[in-house]
C-alpha cells in the first residue's frame, strides 16, 4: 500500500510540476509557434509521469558498493500500534474516486452515444444522425467516425461543411481521439488533483485551438467563411468525454481571434519547435533521474550479499559498516490480536554519513503484515559508514527481522 501512495505522491508532484511549467511557457510559446505549437507542449505531461518508470541503470552492487548481511534477528516488542491502518483507508478511498469518475465519464460517453439515435452513411464520408446530442463530433476511439446533425445540410452552406469535415478529419488523422481518452484516464488516477480540472479544460480548448489552425493555414482566403461556420454552431449540449466536438462556447471569442492571427514566420517557429523538444526531453529527463535507482536493481540473496563483502574485502575495505543505534520496530495491533509472527528481510542502504538513505522490502512473511513497521523502524537506526582506505563509503545491509510472540502481552 505504502509503495502505490508514494508513487501516486511523486506522480502527483511531476505533474504538478509539469502543469506550471505550461502556464508559465504558454504566452511565449503562443508568439514563437501559435496554436499548434502550444497544444504539441501538452506532451510533456505523458513524458514525465512516465520517464520514472523508466528502468534506470545500476552500478553492480559488488563492484561500487558493498554489502553485508547482518545476521543476527531482531526481536520486536510487542507494542500495539495502527498506523497500518491508514495506508489502507487512503488507498481505498483513492479507489472509490477513481471507481466513480470512471463511471461518470462513461455514462457521460454512453450517453451521447446513445442520443445520437440512428446514424446513416453519407457520400462525403461522414455519417448522419437522427439527432443531434452536441455535434458535429468525430465519435469512437478504436474506428472513429465523423457524425453530423440531422440539419447538417441545411444550416451550413457547402464551402462550410467542406471546412467543418475537415476540422473533423484533422482530429482524426492527428490522434485527438486518442488524447482524450488519455486525458479521461488521468482524470480518473488523479481525480484529487487540485490542478487538474484547469488542466482538462486548458487541453481540450488548445486541441481545439490547433484544429482550427491546421484547417485554416493552408487556405487564408477562407478564415471568413470559418470564422462564420464557427458562429453558426453554438454548442450548448453536454459534451462526450472522447468525442472531438465542433466546439464554440465558451471559448468562441478566443477562436474567432486566433484565425485573425498571421502564421509565425519560419526562424520563430523553428525556435518553438527546439523550445518544445527541449522541455519536454529536459523535464522528462530530471523526472527519469529522480527515480530511487536502488529499486531498479535485482534482490540480493544472502549468497550474492556474502560474494559481494568477499570482494569488498579483496578489494582493500578498511572496516565493514558497524551498527550505532538500532531500535526494534513495534508489534502491529492487528497482527498481536490474531497471534500472527513472521520475518521481513530489509535492504537499507547507509551513506557516508552512517544514515539511511533508502530502505526496501527484499521480501516478508505473512505478505505486508510487518512491512510498515518495519521500514519506519529503520528510519531511526544509525550506523558507522564503512571505510576503504580509510574514506567514508556508502553501503547495503540485508537485515532480517523476526516478529515472535515470545513477550508477555503489556499491561492496558
Amino acid at each position: 500500500m505504502s509503495e502505490l501512495l508514494e508513487g501516486l505522491l511523486q506522480a502527483s508532484t511531476w505533474l504538478a510540476v509539469a502543469l506550471l511549467l505550461l502556464a508559465v511557457m504558454r504566452p511565449l510559446l503562443q508568439r514563437l509557434g501559435g496554436a499548434a505549437l502550444v497544444y504539441r507542449s501538452w506532451w510533456l505531461l505523458p513524458l514525465v509521469l512516465l520517464a520514472p518508470l523508466l528502468p534506470a541503470p545500476v552500478l553492480p552492487l559488488a563492484d561500487s558498493t558493498p554489502v553485508l548481511v547482518l545476521g543476527a534477528a531482531l526481536r520486536a516488542p510487542v507494542v500495539p500500534s495502527n498506523a497500518t491502518l491508514w495506508p489502507v483507508l487512503l488507498a481505498a478511498s483513492w479507489g472509490a474516486g477513481v471507481i466513480l469518475v470512471a463511471a461518470l465519464q462513461w455514462r457521460g460517453q454512453q450517453r451521447f452515444e446513445r442520443g445520437l439515435g440512428a446514424l446513416q452513411p453519407r457520400s462525403d464520408g461522414s455519417w448522419q444522425a437522427s439527432a443531434d446530442p452536441g455535434l458535429p463530433a468525430l465519435v469512437g476511439l478504436w474506428a472513429p467516425r465523423v457524425v453530423v446533425g440531422p440539419d447538417f445540410d441545411t444550416r451550413f452552406s457547402a464551402a462550410e461543411r467542406d471546412l467543418i469535415l475537415q476540422h473533423e478529419h484533422q482530429h482524426r488523422c492527428h490522434g485527438d481521439h486518442w488524447a482524450n481518452a488519455a486525458l479521461a484516464l488521468l482524470r480518473c488516477l488523479f481525480w484529487f488533483h487540485p490542478l487538474l480540472p484547469w488542466a482538462a479544460r486548458r487541453f481540450l480548448y488548445d486541441q481545439e485551438l490547433a484544429c482550427d489552425a491546421r484547417t485554416v493555414d493552408p487556405h487564408p482566403a477562407l478564415r471568413r467563411l470559418y470564422a462564420n461556420a464557427l458562429l453558426k454552431a453554438q454548442l450548448v449540449h453536454p459534451v462526450a468525454p472522447v468525442a472531438c466536438h465542433w466546439r464554440s462556447q465558451p471559448m468562441l471569442k478566443e477562436r474567432i481571434a486566433m484565425l485573425k492571427e498571421h502564421k509565425p514566420k519560419g526562424l520563430p517557429w523553428l525556435s518553438g519547435q527546439v523550445l518544445v523538444i527541449g522541455l519536454c526531453a529536459g523535464a522528462g529527463t530530471v523526472a527519469w533521474a529522480s527515480q530511487d535507482t536502488a529499486s531498479a536493481g535485482p534482490s540480493i540473496s544472502t549468497e550474492a550479499a556474502a560474494v559481494a563483502a568477499q570482494g569488498m574485502a579483496e578489494g582493500g575495505t578498511t572496516a565493514d559498516v558497524k551498527v550505532r543505534n538500532m531500535g526494534p520496530p513495534t508489534y502491529p495491533r492487528h497482527a498481536f490480536e490474531q497471534g500472527v509472527s513472521g520475518k521481513v528481510v530489509l535492504r537499507v542502504n547507509v551513506d557516508t554519513e552512517g544514515r539511511p538513505d533508502d530502505i526496501r522490502v527484499l521480501s516478508s512473511s505473512p505478505t505486508g503484515v510487518f512491512d510498515e513497521v518495519s521500514i519506519a523502524a529503520a528510519k531511526g537506526w544509525t550506523f558507522e559508514p564503512a571505510l576503504r582506505d580509510g574514506r567514508p563509503v556508502a553501503a547495503a545491509l540485508q537485515i532480517p527481522l523476526t516478529f515472535a510472540l515470545d513477550e508477555p502481552e503489556p499491561a492496558p
